[in-house]
């Protein structure tokens, strides 16, 4: 399973993603494709000009059984600590 937040993404944008997910809420993209596929979508977001900030969640064999990445949020990032990924403030 694959969810993606965006914010503020371009209609382009929304318009590719709900080729292949479903759109459960504005900017909440939600579903089940293969790694190439997600990585390919995650590309385009993380490409896209007018968005703000993103984050994708995704299965993984981890601790959490997710993984998770972020992009364009520039006060706020990924850490990974002894195996679990939190999301931490940048100063």
């Amino acid at each position: 399973m694959v969810v993606i937040v965006i914010d503020n993404g371009s209609l382009k944008l929304r318009g590719e993603l709900t080729r292949w997910l479903f759109e459960a809420k504005c900017g909440t993209f939600v579903g089940n494709v293969n790694a190439m596929v997600r990585d390919k979508l995650w590309n385009k977001v993380c490409d896209d000009t007018e968005r703000k900030g993103a984050i994708i969640f995704y299965n993984s064999n981890s601790e959490q059984g997710f993984s998770m990445e972020m992009c364009g949020e520039p006060n706020r990032q990924v850490v990974n600590i002894e195996g679990i990924q939190l999301v931490a403030l940048v100063d």
